[in-house]
């Protein structure tokens, strides 16, 4: 059977519905960059999803064709994420949407160089017929961060970031949110097909000790 990074991975995929703290270690993405509401059917937000699933099913549909990946093998494709840049202290501030600057990605696995990553976006440009140049090849570190898994709209998640909030603080912890270090979500759930109230989506968020 594909590998699947969801089953196989489930401390960074499937938190419980109680604050836990992870440390997450460093991945690789295909990722773009951009700003504005999410919700904006005519925005960027859009955009950036056709561009990131046309290469992330290029490459995993290679096989098939005559790229030869070192080291490939079968996998399901991982799921969307984004990471969230209008943030302060607090941290994300939904009520702002249209102020929102993210990085939209989808996980890649280790076995994807930068030449292949090349190859898939000029592949998946030419063959859904618009540009993907806006993809970028992306390795992210988060290290410590709390986390769990929110259930109900992406309206509703203040809620849980709050339970976040207060475990941090009962961890004798704080925030740490840098140009590096962002707000994260990783949907679960496909909006199209999955009532509101039942949405999966995983919120994380860094933290550090108070005095670091």
């Amino acid at each position: 059977m594909p590998f699947d990074y969801k089953k196989e991975y489930k401390e960074f995929y499937l938190p419980p519905k109680k604050p836990t703290l992870v440390d997450v270690p460093a991945m690789n993405f295909v990722a773009v960059r951009g700003k504005g509401d999410p919700n904006d059917p005519d925005g960027d937000y859009q955009r950036a999803l056709n561009v990131l699933y046309s290469v992330a099913y290029t490459l995993k549909m290679s096989y098939k064709g005559a790229r030869d990946i070192g080291g490939f093998f079968q996998y399901v494709v991982p799921p969307l994420e984004g990471f969230w840049f209008d943030v302060d202290e607090k941290g994300v501030d939904l009520s702002q949407k249209d102020k929102f600057e993210w990085l939209s990605a989808i996980r890649l696995p280790d076995f994807v160089k930068q030449d292949d990553f090349r190859w898939a976006v000029e592949t998946a440009s030419g063959k859904k017929k618009f540009d993907c140049s806006a993809a970028q090849f992306v390795m992210i570190d988060e290290g410590l961060c709390a986390q769990c898994m929110h259930i109900g709209s992406y309206d509703s998640e203040t809620r849980t970031l709050e339970l976040i909030r207060q475990f941090v603080e009962e961890q004798g912890l704080t925030f740490d949110f840098s140009e590096t270090r962002l707000h994260h979500e990783i949907y679960l759930s496909d909006p199209r097909k999955t009532a509101q109230e039942k949405l999966k989506t995983v919120l994380r968020t860094p933290v550090k000790k108070i005095n670091e």
